[in-house]
């Protein structure tokens, strides 16, 4: 019996593990969609953290940044009246507060640069720069059987810089006195005068025309006098520009203070200090406050290296004339005005263009910026941040320079919302991207001495559109595609017209002064037949 019993256990227990198995493989199969779906569920969730955080990055920044001054360095000016006390909270200066934020913090190359494989695009650049240099050797060598580096287009350009120095001096000593006096002069009686309209409306009117005059017409008229080279030109005129901002910025953040302070009979309203307003002059914001975020030191190794690099963005600037838009465009190799030649110009200045506008990029709002910045320990470096990923121009045009932004946001967007009780957003937004503008094609028009408005038609007609068409709502990749295309061909046309224009002013000047004249492009009609 037992003998016979022995097989048929064994056939039992078999049959029970082959039962088993079988019902373990639903189990199995079970596990293998639950894997497969919680992975699913697991990419789908990065996905979704990733496009929140791309949502609410800006919001919680500023937030962060905003909490983290008001606790560690608030703004003085802000925060004390003429009696030397806190003010309400209630009060008008809340809105005051809601201001441009200024924390220690770095610029974003810099944090990039620390890591070697985006250093590796800069080290790409600089070898660029040495190909540049010895195709330029190579070319004089064959031409002329020597090696010779010349740059008689860098002298050209910075010519009659004695005349920029003391036109700059006089804009300099003015935007230094003027404003500040008058305004610490009309804060002295404007409270214990009877007839406070008046009084600040004379000031007001005396100030703006005597602005009008030193920094509006004074520095055009030099120019246009003493024919001016380009660079010197856009040295006066972009001096012009940030004098005139700097000074409005000024007055815009302290008249409200004084209006608002409550300071005893005898008793002046507190004013600014003469140092933070020397300060505000050159430190690099357009947003007065009369305290910063300071660093503890210079780093003067940091600062030689920056100025070594803007000498180098200067010859590489060359270098780029020399080699890849002089030889297209002077009348030697240029044609009559027609579709094709166009066409092919604007393809041809593509590269040149993206070269510059990145150059124009690194060497102003990078290294110039942070230049001033490191020599005033001006700790806030935040002048730009990654606009290269923007994939709408909305934020591309928020991002690519932030000192100009935050000025036109705050003193243009905001203050006409203010006055129009926020009713006509659209409105403002177009308010400031015209003034904007306008403001570069004055720089331009006088810059290079003639007007042809193409960075107003790009920037004013092509840029509104797809600032409300390529709106924050374009996350896709596509779109950051789309945008550095349309840079491309922006930065084509530019490069394309100004240069063909540039020529036509000197092979076919003007025969008379009249409106079209002055108006109409040279290069529609010159031929460059001798």
């Amino acid at each position: 019996m037992t003998t016979a019993e022995q097989p048929n256990g064994l056939r039992q227990r078999q049959t029970k593990t082959c039962q088993s198995e079988d019902n373990s493989s639903p189990v199995g199969k079970q596990e293998d969609e639950l894997d497969t779906e919680y992975k699913q569920w697991k990419t789908f969730s990065q996905k979704v953290k990733v496009k929140v955080l791309e949502q609410i990055q800006d919001q919680l920044g500023e937030i962060l940044d905003r909490a983290l001054t008001e606790s560690f360095q608030p703004p003085t000016h802000l925060k004390t009246a003429a009696t030397g006390k806190k003010l309400n909270k209630n009060s008008g200066s809340q809105r005051m507060d809601d201001g441009k934020v200024f924390v220690a913090r770095a610029s974003l190359l810099d944090e990039l640069f620390e890591i070697s494989h985006i250093h590796t695009i800069y080290h790409m650049f600089v070898a660029v720069l040495l190909i540049f240099c010895l195709s330029t050797l190579a070319v004089d060598y064959i031409d002329q059987g020597r090696l010779v580096l010349e740059f008689d287009l860098l002298f050209f350009a910075f010519g009659k810089l004695w005349t920029v120095t003391w036109v700059w001096a006089v804009m300099f000593f003015y935007t230094l006195s003027v404003p500040f006096y008058t305004l610490m002069f009309w804060g002295s009686l404007y409270h214990n005068s009877r007839f406070k309209l008046g009084l600040s409306l004379s000031t007001g009117l005396i100030l703006f025309a005597v602005q009008t005059c030193i920094l509006g017409v004074f520095p055009v008229y030099m120019v246009v006098l003493h024919q001016l080279p380009p660079a010197s030109r856009f040295i006066v005129i972009l001096e012009q520009i940030r004098f005139l901002m700097k000074a409005y910025s000024f007055i815009r953040e302290v008249v409200p203070v004084i209006l608002k302070s409550k300071s005893k009979k005898g008793e002046t309203p507190r004013f600014p200090t003469f140092s933070s307003y020397l300060y505000f002059l050159f430190c690099p914001t357009l947003i007065f406050r009369e305290s910063y975020p300071r660093n503890s030191q210079i780093r003067w190794n940091y600062v030689f290296v920056t100025f070594g690099k803007i000498l180098g963005c200067l010859f590489y600037g060359y270098f780029i004339l020399v080699r890849l838009c002089i030889p297209v465009f002077r009348p030697e190799t240029n044609q009559p005005f027609s579709k094709r030649t166009m066409v092919l110009a604007v393809f041809n200045s593509i590269l040149p263009g993206i070269m510059l506008l990145l150059l124009c990029f690194f060497a102003f709002l990078h290294l110039w910026l942070n230049l001033f910045g490191e020599l005033l320990r001006f700790a806030d470096r935040m002048f730009y941040k990654d606009w290269w990923n923007s994939t709408s121009f909305a934020n591309y045009y928020r991002t690519w320079n932030v000192v100009v932004h935050d000025w036109l946001y705050y003193y243009g967007y905001r203050d006409f919302l203010w006055l129009s009780k926020k009713r006509f957003r659209a409105a403002a937004m177009l308010s400031v991207f015209i003034v904007s503008a306008v403001v570069h094609e004055y720089a331009l028009a006088m810059g290079f001495g003639f007007f042809y408005p193409v960075m107003f038609c790009l920037f004013a007609v092509f840029g509104v559109l797809f600032n409300f068409t390529m709106n924050d709502k374009r996350k896709s990749p596509v779109f950051n595609v789309i945008m550095w295309a349309c840079l491309f061909l922006g930065q084509g046309v530019q490069v394309c017209l100004y240069c063909q224009e540039w020529y036509a002013q000197i092979h076919c000047p003007r025969t008379g002064d009249s409106f079209w004249e002055i108006v109409l492009p040279r290069s529609w009609s010159c031929s460059y037949q001798t």
